[in-house]
């Protein structure tokens, strides 16, 4: 009998001396640039746990292509590998080289947030319009919530207090996805890369996602910003100031929301994505 398909493992790319896992689904229309989602950084996290809600809503009307960063998720992990913005930026490059896209629209969740914002910085032609969702990017003291994440040691336990910090409700803080994303945290791999990343003191890793201020203001991409009031991990200060420095920007703060606002309220997230990216469709044609 045949082992059950993991959702998480999808298409492996080369990308420069690695190979990556990537999601790549749905089709574009002429004249409509892919959608590149970028996942955020939290123990056991991959591209399709992140973003297994929204994917398949913008899917239905263009492609979407969403990468484990290396580090992170199916990707592989190779040795001597050093986990930093510019080898994340590259690899982003790559991931879209290898599959034949000039420009994408970029969605990025927190550490995914800082990557998006700075790959439109260092590559702009590359990049359409952004969506930066509780964001890392700018500077902040970094958040009990945050520490917590990133200095995770495995156990259920813990897994099930940081649900609490990652969600507003506590109807999402099942025991069910506690186990799951505990398995998911102790794979093979995953928990060495992990604690490598983000090693104490962490204030520093906070420092160095953040991108330039005026790098940051120099940019003309329409820019969507949106975050959880209740975000316990990533302040919503780091989008309010987002929101003041990048001209081309709005900003939607959804209430009753912790740091996964791509799943405390999914079908908002799609929508609201799915319209912004229609409006320059829209405008395109």
């Amino acid at each position: 009998m045949n082992a059950p398909h993991n959702p998480e493992i999808a298409r492996s790319v080369r990308t420069g001396s690695f190979n990556s896992n990537v999601h790549d689904l749905g089709c574009s229309k002429p004249g409509q640039p892919p959608v590149l989602f970028i996942h955020g950084s939290g123990p056991g996290v991959s591209a399709w746990a992140n973003w297994r809600l929204a994917m398949p809503v913008i899917a239905r009307d263009r492609r979407l292509i969403a990468p484990d960063m290396v580090g992170f998720g199916y990707t592989d992990r190779p040795a001597g590998i050093t986990y930093s913005m510019d080898t994340w930026v590259q690899q982003a490059l790559d991931v879209m080289d290898a599959m034949g896209v000039a420009q994408a629209d970029v969605v990025g969740n927190s550490f995914g947030g800082a990557l998006s914002l700075a790959l439109a910085i260092r590559a702009p032609q590359r990049v359409r319009r952004l969506v930066l969702m509780g964001s890392v990017g700018v500077p902040f003291p970094i958040t009990p919530g945050l520490d917590a994440v990133w200095g995770y040691q495995p156990s259920l336990d813990t897994m099930k207090r940081l649900l609490d910090i990652f969600a507003h409700s506590r109807a999402l803080v099942t025991d069910e996805l506690a186990q799951l994303r505990f398995q998911a945290s102790i794979r093979p791999g995953f928990q060495e890369s992990f604690s490598a990343m983000f090693p104490a003191p962490r204030q520093r890793w906070v420092d160095a996602m953040a991108s330039p201020e005026a790098a940051i203001r120099a940019l003309t991409h329409e820019t969507l910003i949106v975050h959880g009031r209740e975000d316990q991990v990533i302040p919503l200060q780091t989008s309010l100031t987002l929101s003041q420095w990048i001209p081309n920007s709005q900003l939607h703060v959804f209430g009753h929301c912790g740091h996964w606002t791509q799943i405390e309220h999914a079908a908002r997230f799609a929508q609201l994505v799915a319209n912004f990216l229609q409006e320059a469709d829209n405008s395109s044609t």
